[in-house]
């Protein structure tokens, strides 16, 4: 097995939205992405829905020649620091190719992107049981958020407006 290649995704490009489309359902399928899989209606929206949002950034990472994982992202703002972040919202690694580089060349690239727009950091989400990502965030440098420990952690939060 080669080297993962991370390009940018294209939503534009037929080739890359059925990639897009198939990976983040395979994510959706699995336990930690909530084991469903994407609704239909989402598999025909999702991509025409995402070309309208101008703060989103993705990536595809490829290993010989297929696309075997995906990152999806949002550009936000620190008002602690005045300066713009990116947020991770969705990494995706084919269950075939999990522990070849995928996830850190994925993680390592959209830090790249970030550090060129001037971002002050990357954020992102993970369910606290899933052990293998808390590992690979580590040793991607991630830390869990925390302003005075004496605080304690941040938590992630919802409340959901749609069924």
């Amino acid at each position: 097995m080669s080297v993962p290649h991370v390009i940018p995704l294209d939503l534009a490009c037929p080739d890359h939205a059925e990639a897009f489309i198939r990976l983040l359902d395979h994510y959706a399928r699995d336990p930690m992405g909530g084991g469903s899989g994407l609704t239909e209606e989402v598999k025909a929206t999702l991509v025409e829905q995402l070309r309208l949002v101008p703060h989103f950034y993705g990536a595809l990472a490829f290993i010989d020649g297929k696309a075997a994982g995906l990152i999806n992202c949002f550009f936000g703002f620190s008002t602690f620091v005045g300066a713009p972040l990116l947020n991770v919202h969705d990494i995706v690694v084919h269950a075939d190719v999990r522990g070849s580089g995928v996830g850190q060349a994925l993680l390592a690239h959209v830090e790249n992107v970030a550090s060129q727009r001037g971002c002050c950091k990357l954020t992102l989400e993970v369910l606290s049981n899933n052990h293998t990502a808390l590992k690979a965030y580590e040793r991607a440098g991630f830390k869990p958020y925390v302003l005075d420990p004496a605080a304690g952690q941040a938590l992630f939060l919802q409340k959901k407006l749609l069924p």
